[in-house]
């Protein structure tokens, strides 16, 4: 289980990504990290709430209107009458 997680792959990426940042950076970059995570997963806890207090929505009906509608794009050909 051990080997899998520091296998050859994942130790050149943190390889990279300590040249990248440099040793100075790094802190604050996995502060950065584990705060995300943890904001993250207080999102999914909270997710479910407040859904039973929500009102549904208004569905407004629209009238339709007599009046032809005009195309002025050109991208809707004429109405062709069928045989």
């Amino acid at each position: 289980m051990l080997a899998e997680i520091f296998s050859p792959d994942i130790l050149i990426v943190l390889g990279i990504i300590a040249v990248l940042f440099g040793g100075s950076k790094l802190p604050q970059l996995a502060r950065s990290l584990g705060s995300a995570k943890g904001e993250f997963e207080k999102g999914l806890k909270d997710g479910g709430k407040g859904t039973d207090d929500a009102k549904p929505a208004e569905v407004k009906a629209v009238e339709a209107s007599a009046e032809p509608v005009i195309d002025t794009t050109g991208t809707v050909a004429e109405d062709q009458p069928t045989t």
